[in-house]
């Protein structure tokens, strides 16, 4: 399952961050990502962390300018906090959601800035929308593997969803007349048993909210009249 995203590290200069990127883009099924303006040439730091992902260290597309990076992507997405006139602000799931909605018409690039001051002013209104993750305020901000990984989950989980098959049709609920039935046949049983010798008071309504919190379906509303009349039938022969 390829997601239909590529990443765009922008002035990555710590090279862990890089292999942990790598690490967590093989983790959840992505293989596209753009680097502008590498910072770093420690691979064999990246290779250390990037583990069973060190050949995504070899494939990054190395480019000059954010330009380069998202010229062929149809919906540019920056991870920044602020907020911009005319831009929406979304989270990572909504992000996740809209991009495969999106797949059919083009890739996704999520855009990351770099460790220390993240996306500049021209970058932010260069990018099409933007998200953040809704950090506490003691620590708002995300080392850039960490965020990566974030959207990179809410990616895989939005594909698995998608893929799933269809969920069985729900059964139709049984109606407020079978209900009724159901409490009818529950009061006759009760009483034909001995239980309700004298004033039935609140028992079998309390019994019978139990059944409706339950949100019985039609043919389990006629399962439970089927028996309890036949205990009353048996009763009475």
């Amino acid at each position: 399952m390829r997601l239909p995203v590529r990443l765009v590290l922008l002035r990555p200069r710590n090279p862990e961050n890089l292999g942990a990127v790598a690490r967590a883009m093989k983790n959840f099924g992505a293989d596209d990502w753009a680097i502008a303006e590498l910072g770093t040439h420690d691979f064999a730091a990246m290779r250390r962390v990037a583990v069973h992902a060190e050949e995504l260290l070899d494939r990054p597309r190395l480019v000059r300018t954010l330009d380069e990076a998202v010229a062929d992507c149809a919906w540019v997405v920056g991870t920044s906090s602020r907020t911009v006139k005319g831009k929406r602000r979304l989270p990572p799931a909504e992000v996740a959601r809209e991009a495969l909605e999106r797949a059919a018409a083009g890739r996704t690039a999520i855009v990351f800035g770099d460790e220390r001051s993240g996306l500049t002013n021209d970058e932010v209104h260069r990018c099409h929308d933007l998200s953040a993750i809704p950090a506490g305020e003691a620590q708002p901000s995300l080392n850039l593997a960490q965020a990566a990984l974030v959207y990179l989950y809410e990616l895989r989980k939005a594909a698995l969803a998608a893929a799933a098959p269809p969920s069985r049709a729900a059964e139709a609920g049984a109606t407020d007349a079978e209900l009724t039935a159901v409490e009818d046949a529950l009061r006759a049983a009760l009483r034909g048993g001995g239980f309700l010798a004298g004033p039935e008071r609140h028992a079998v309504r309390d019994l019978t909210a139990a059944l409706r919190r339950a949100r019985l379906g039609r043919r389990e509303a006629r399962l439970w009249l089927a028996a309890l009349r036949t205990l009353g039938r048996g009763r009475e022969g």
